[in-house]
């Protein structure tokens, strides 16, 4: 994930020089082996550092979010087994059963808030660390009410770990604890919720400024998407292009992409290039608008529909789409992941996220999930 200024066109050739890719001239990490810009191979000039478990920003491990004035279930982070021997690891982040030493909690975690939402959130192959942050909630009863957020960290800025799991959490509260009724009507309900999208969006670029450094060069910064769902009613609102879709079951209608990028991409796509050849050319995952200390536009696009028959709505990064784009290509996948995996929210958003692992997984990689009957 990267930024890009609204003033530099998505064809503009730019020299290599030290800090840039030498194919695309995008910003790169010292510790980066590929350009998140254009997939060019590259060379690292820095060896990564190891993040410790005693770093992190948050504590992941077996915790219990609880909502506002309890206008939701928690939100259950489930623990992870050791990799070695499925044992459990301790707070101490080594397994309790054979003392294996365990990745850091940050790099791959899942909730589950009811038996009909989870998510999984996970590093992937090439990143050293996951940049990427999901927040979830839901009611205890299937279809009611759920909450999926997902923010993309920009890889170029400092901390982006850290602002992007705030702005996940901050937006989600914020979520959770409005629950406009308009006035009783969709169209009125709709807009009352896109109202309460817009204001997460900025409590959650506010929680990306108090929680990281304002004394760098590059600021935190991350991408922002989120799906309320009120039985038949899906209200969703992003900033970048991290992406919501509503994938029908075979033959209950056609699966839709919800949301529109913000991103060069999407700017060449508009001016008429096909949209695999937009999304796969130079700079395609240059972004325009995200939420940070240097973002001068954060309020997120939003939109609502009407869901018939039944499905999954589908809050993802890029870390997925870039391998499965189109809706119908996901509907494809899910349907044939859910015949090995099974049809259980935590199950499936774990596969799709080995899926695309096993695809290069060269970017972090979010999945939420919500059932709908």
């Amino acid at each position: 994930m990267s930024t890009v200024s609204a003033e530099q066109g998505p064809d503009q050739a730019v020299n290599a020089e030290p800090g840039r890719c030498p194919t695309c001239g995008a910003p790169v990490e010292p510790t980066a082996r590929f350009c998140e810009s254009c997939g060019a191979p590259l060379t690292p000039t820095e060896a990564a550092a190891e993040q410790s478990v005693a770093e992190l920003p948050v504590e992941l491990t077996a915790s219990v979010v609880q909502p506002e004035a309890g206008t939701a279930e928690p939100t259950l982070v489930l623990p992870r087994p050791c990799a070695s021997c499925g044992g459990v690891v301790g707070a101490d982040g080594y397994c309790e059963t054979c003392g294996t030493k365990a990745p850091s909690e940050r790099d791959h975690y899942v909730e589950r808030p009811a038996s009909w939402v989870a998510a999984c959130c996970d590093r992937g192959i090439r990143h050293h660390r996951n940049e990427d942050a999901t927040a979830v909630a839901a009611s205890a009863e299937p279809g009611k009410r759920a909450v999926l957020v997902v923010c993309d960290g920009v890889s170029t800025a400092d901390e982006s770990d850290i602002g992007s799991l705030a702005a996940a959490r901050a937006a989600r509260d914020v979520l959770v604890a409005s629950r406009p009724a308009g006035l009783g009507v969709p169209e009125s309900r709709a807009a009352a919720i896109e109202a309460a999208l817009v204001t997460s969006a900025e409590r959650g670029n506010a929680a990306v400024i108090a929680s990281t450094s304002a004394d760098t060069a590059n600021p935190s910064s991350c991408t922002f998407v989120a799906v309320v769902l009120e039985d038949d009613l899906c209200v969703f609102g992003n900033v970048g292009d991290s992406r919501a879709y509503w994938i029908t079951d075979p033959g209950s209608g056609a699966p839709v992409q919800l949301t529109t990028d913000d991103s060069v991409a999407q700017l060449r796509i508009a001016s008429g290039v096909p949209k695999e050849q937009a999304e796969e050319g130079p700079q395609a995952h240059a972004i325009l608008k995200w939420l940070g200390r240097d973002s001068q536009d954060f309020r997120p696009t939003t939109g609502s529909v009407l869901l018939n028959g039944s499905g999954w709505v589908l809050v993802c990064s890029d870390g997925l789409w870039n391998y499965a784009s189109e809706a119908s290509d996901l509907q494809a996948l899910m349907t044939q992941l859910t015949a090995t995996a099974g049809s259980e929210p935590l199950a499936l958003a774990e596969a799709m996220v080995r899926w695309a692992c096993d695809q290069g997984g060269k970017d972090n990689i979010s999945v939420a999930l919500a059932r709908r009957p």
